[in-house]
């Protein structure tokens, strides 16, 4: 018997760890080079320019967009499943699942403005390049930009991360206590440490 829930669920794990850490690495990787001043992220930008348009866009499409529109199509379809009670089991691991679908939601919108703003609008409709003094500018127009900016950051940190935990036990990677709460706990720390990388190069376009 083919069963099409346990195939979907597996796919959109896959979809989810991949996916979403390519784009993360790479944002928090190209954002970074903020810390070094406009020259360093200007140079990082114009090397993803000069890989051929067409490459570009099929990467852009077949290895970002239809995984991830697939990853939160199906991922709203589970979160409107899950029952979430942190209050009544107030454990650790029912905490992560709770944040796990509140970041969810904050990241369909959150990536609906994000993309449609920056890549659709900036990018595609008005034809200007994303540099240092562009996302200067977009950053510090408003501290509710800023804010709103972290938290999808973190917000996606922490869904990426846990999401680590959850697939290793979705592929029965990890399948004793011990083992989950290890990979768990490697998971927390690079979310911290993402985290802290995101607060240092948002920090660099105040100074």
């Amino acid at each position: 018997m083919f069963h099409t829930t346990f195939y979907l669920r597996r796919l959109h794990s896959l979809c989810g760890l991949f996916a979403l850490g390519m784009v993360l690495f790479e944002h928090i990787f190209t954002n970074s080079m903020a810390m070094f001043g406009p020259e360093a992220l200007n140079g990082s930008l114009a090397m993803m320019e000069l890989i051929p348009k067409p490459i570009f866009l099929g990467l852009e499409v077949g290895g970002i967009a239809v995984p991830l529109l697939f990853h939160g199509i199906y991922g709203i379809y589970i979160a409107l499943q899950a029952k979430n009670n942190p209050e009544r089991f107030g454990y650790v691991r029912n905490w992560n699942f709770t944040l796990q679908r509140w970041t969810a939601w904050y990241l369909v919108v959150f990536l609906i403005w994000h993309v449609g703003y920056l890549r659709f609008y900036v990018k595609g409709v008005t034809g200007t390049p994303i540099s240092y003094e562009l996302l200067q500018n977009f950053f510090t127009s408003s501290p509710l930009v800023t804010v709103l900016y972290i938290l999808g950051m973190f917000a996606a940190i922490f869904h990426f991360c846990n999401g680590i935990t959850t697939f290793c036990m979705t592929w029965g990677i990890t399948k004793g206590p011990r083992s989950q709460n290890v990979i768990s706990a490697v998971s927390m720390g690079l979310c911290a440490m993402l985290c802290l990388v995101t607060l240092a190069f948002m920090g660099s376009y105040f100074v």
